[in-house]
């Protein structure tokens, strides 16, 4: 089937170009930061995550969000889910591509990461998070190629991929469960050692995912001949109101209990998201512009008239992905190492190289997923024909 990527018009090819290009730019980058250290990131002794490792964690959530049609379609049968769900399945494998990618730029000695594997540690977290994304990967790369095989031969699926799509949907949730339990399992961050930071990390994925996934529907009706079909988005819409209400009312309990417990060591990071600290105000504005955003999404999924018209839903749908791109992807790591222990504040903020890696690594992302697109809308133009 790979072969079927390989063929495309004019736009099609200078889509592909693009993104080889931005590869390029970020390759480059990489080797001028393995060849140079780290130090020229913006990363420190008291900043030891960075923009790597949140983009990481931001994209672990769209990799999980599949699940949201999967579940549907597989175990309830809810058929209108049935030309969508191989595009979740597809943003999976690129989002854990990607996410597999920014563990290894973020290594200064990147083939220390092989030490995972040559000396296995079961009482580490890191083990467990690597194991969880390596069968994720497996799991959705075997699911969307047998699947699609079966389709366009135009029969079932084999009866032995039902219980591996099953396991695929606990194995969905119990990646971002680990990787919130990085972070919650540190006595020295008060930032992150909540009990609901699991809860909260993958109520936002169920949210990020699915309207990233309403909006690549949108580009490719416009783009190609595929339309996804008017009542899946709309549960999609559903889906994602709820949830995002869910990560708001989970952002307002720990905001409640940082403020009415008065705990300096728990309040001070919130201080520093939303009002500074110490003079520091880099993330005051991008906070407030979160919190903003995600009011306006959440008024428009709450209007039946706005949710259900498409143009308000997809402007719904990026208000929301970017809201919940600058609270994870950009403050939830930092800001658990701001202030230290100690109590210094040491300001972050990506350099440019990081910057350019970041954006080569997405251009990776989102050439992977163009060709898993292509070779499916390919096998969905003859199936139809």
């Amino acid at each position: 089937m790979l072969e079927k990527a390989l063929v495309g018009n004019k736009s099609y090819w200078s889509w592909v170009a693009v993104l080889l290009a931005i590869v390029g730019a970020g390759t480059l980058a990489y080797l001028y930061q393995y060849r140079e250290g780290l130090h020229i990131t913006g990363l420190s002794r008291d900043v030891s995550w960075g923009f790597y490792i949140a983009q990481f964690t931001f994209l672990v959530g769209v990799a999980a969000s599949a699940v949201m049609v999967v579940l549907p379609y597989y175990l309830h049968n809810y058929k209108q889910f049935a030309k969508i769900t191989i595009l979740g399945e597809f943003l999976a494998v690129s989002a854990v591509m990607m996410c597999m990618t920014f563990i290894f730029v973020d290594m200064g000695q990147p083939l220390r990461i092989v030490n995972v594997f040559l000396h296995p540690t079961p009482h580490s977290l890191m083990f467990w998070d690597t194991v969880a994304l390596g069968g994720y990967l497996v799991l959705n790369v075997t699911i969307s190629h047998f699947a699609l095989g079966a389709e366009r031969m135009g029969v079932a699926p084999p009866k032995w991929l039902k219980p591996i799509i099953i396991l695929s949907i606990p194995w969905a949730v119990s990646i971002h469960t680990v990787t919130a339990f990085l972070y919650s399992g540190l006595a020295a961050r008060p930032f992150w050692m909540s009990a609901i930071l699991a809860p909260r990390f993958l109520a936002s994925a169920f949210a990020a995912g699915p309207a990233l996934l309403i909006l690549l529907c949108f580009v490719l009706r416009k783009f190609t001949k595929f339309d996804a079909g008017r009542e899946p988005i709309q549960k999609l819409g559903l889906i994602i109101m709820y949830a995002m209400s869910l990560n708001v009312f989970f952002i307002l309990m720990e905001v409640f209990t940082a403020v009415y417990s008065g705990i300096p060591e728990h309040l001070m990071h919130f201080q520093y998201l939303y009002t500074g600290l110490e003079g520091d105000t880099t993330m005051v504005p991008w906070m407030w512009a979160s919190s903003i955003l995600a009011i306006i999404s959440l008024v428009l999924l709450y209007n039946p008239k706005t949710r259900n018209r498409e143009f308000t839903l997809g402007l719904a749908c990026v208000a929301l992905f970017v809201s919940l791109w600058i609270d994870k992807g950009l403050a939830m790591v930092v800001t658990g190492f701001i202030p230290n222990p100690l109590g210094t504040v040491t300001s972050y903020w990506p350099t440019l190289p990081e910057f350019v890696i970041s954006i080569g690594v997405y251009g990776m992302g989102a050439l992977v997923l163009t060709l898993l697109y292509k070779i499916a809308m390919t096998i969905r133009g003859k199936v139809s024909a």
